[in-house]
């Protein structure tokens, strides 16, 4: 008889190995699909894990409780993401930040000018840098542009355009209701609040378009 841990450890499988096949053609052979073994982890990211490598990652026990169609919908979000690189990298800017900020300190010890000037100018670009990766709009802004290629990329895949708004909008939805962190959950009613505002623009488009306007 099959236990219940065998059977659930297939069923995983199984699922990676379908939202693989959700990959497009061009991705596949860098792009992986994990289930992810981080304790308290997000239900589904991305990062990049080696050059020319990036690998979603995805909290399998969330990721069951949502409907098909909402975990095809958030994962073409994670591969518009790739697509428009703006996924997570190694980050070198805080080890340059420390090395910069010793440096200051050391240079100041031994007024050494024209080291504490490059070593001034090593925390400026640093610091520069985080705040451009940390910056709270240019990241709601990336999330927005994923979702629009989410929606082109479940069309590719067979999903009317409808559709495709639906299960986003739902998928969405259901993250906001289940997120307690309020921070989190903010992000999610931007994305919600700007997906419907699309759906309504491209409904409008295609009357239009059916009226012959």
């Amino acid at each position: 008889m099959t236990s219940y841990a065998t059977s659930s450890a297939k069923a995983e499988m199984s699922e990676l190995r379908r939202l693989k096949s959700l990959l497009p053609p061009e991705l596949q052979s860098w792009v992986t699909v994990e289930g992810t073994t981080e304790v308290n982890p997000s239900l589904i990211r991305c990062e990049e894990i080696g050059k020319d490598q990036v690998e979603i990652q995805i909290d399998l026990i969330k990721w069951d409780a949502l409907a098909m169609d909402q975990r095809n919908l958030l994962f073409w979000h994670e591969v518009a993401r790739v697509q428009n690189d703006t996924i997570p990298k190694d980050g070198w800017e805080m080890a340059a930040l420390a090395i910069g900020l010793g440096g200051a300190v050391g240079e100041l010890w031994v007024q050494d000018g024209l080291l504490l000037v490059l070593a001034m100018a090593l925390c400026g670009v640093s610091g520069w840098r985080l705040y451009q990766k940390n910056n709270g709009g240019k990241q709601v802004k990336e999330l927005l542009d994923a979702d629009e290629k989410a929606i082109a990329l479940a069309t590719r895949f067979g999903y009317s355009l409808p559709n495709a708004y639906k299960s986003l909008g739902s998928a969405l939805k259901t993250l906001v209701e289940n997120t307690p962190s309020k921070g989190q959950r903010s992000r999610y009613e931007a994305r919600l609040s700007a997906l419907k505002r699309s759906a309504n623009k491209a409904k409008t488009k295609s009357r239009n378009e059916d009226s012959g306007f």
